[in-house]
């Protein structure tokens, strides 16, 4: 079976759908399926739910979806970042459906385990509990959060094989994995193709079973959210105290 597709267009035929659901990895802009995403804003494909943390930042990534108002409902933890995101939900134009992060982790692995509910104590007691069963176990108030299950998952990885086998880099690995087993038809974009046999098993995070399509994108400049960095030393002055000149 060949999973290797030219180009993210090709990659999406057939598999798009109006009304869909889409979960879509990625941290703020670490490990983002930027080039999938574009593709989708190009198919035209509409009222879509999606299931990512935050919707990328204004003008990058998902966001790129809210400005053409193909998403109709956002599952997700975070939307700090993006302006359009916030006004939309304010404005009553999208639906969100907000999660604790660690929950949406879990209800994300739950469904790609084959879990179609669990309990935790996050959110007892707060809106987040509204209108969700609570139970009791062992004297602690508990919430029962079902899974979640996508119709498609499209993630970003550092380095694949051509039977899908995966590789996400450092902190790029965030929501990937989970979400690459918790969708019908999962598409990867992977920064480094090779041939089926060539990475160490030991070292694969998504095995390929998971993975239906596949397709190479060029390594890009790594976008950052929020640049911090320290003034820079004045190496010409002289450590303090010794009133010399360096």
């Amino acid at each position: 079976m060949n999973k290797v597709f030219p180009d993210a267009k090709s990659a999406l035929d057939g598999v798009l759908k109006d009304g869909m659901t889409i979960m879509s990895g990625g941290f703020g802009l670490c490990g983002i399926a930027e080039v999938l995403s574009d593709a989708l804003r190009e198919s035209g494909v509409k009222n879509l739910t999606v299931i990512s943390n935050n919707a990328g930042v204004d003008g990058i990534g998902l966001s790129r979806l809210l400005e053409t108002r193909q998403i109709k409902k956002m599952i997700s933890s975070y939307v700090g970042e993006n302006k359009l995101f916030a006004q939309q939900y304010l404005a009553g134009e999208l639906e969100l459906e907000f999660n604790p992060q660690g929950t949406l982790a879990e209800r994300i692995r739950a469904g790609g385990a084959g879990i179609p509910a669990f309990y935790t104590k996050t959110g007892v007691g707060t809106l987040i509990a509204e209108g969700k069963e609570v139970k009791e176990f062992d004297g602690e108030k508990y919430i029962m959060e079902r899974s979640l299950f996508a119709d498609l998952a499209i993630v970003h990885a550092w380095k694949g094989d051509t039977a899908g086998n995966l590789v996400y880099r450092k902190t790029a690995r965030n929501f990937n994995p989970m979400m690459a087993t918790a969708a019908r038809v999962t598409v990867a974009e992977v920064e480094h193709l090779v041939p089926a046999g060539q990475i160490d098993p030991d070292h694969i995070h998504t095995p390929g079973i998971f993975v239906k399509r596949i397709i190479a994108v060029d390594p890009k400049l790594k976008r950052i959210e929020q640049r911090t960095t320290r003034k820079r030393l004045d190496t010409n002055k002289a450590p303090a105290g010794t009133g010399e000149e360096v």
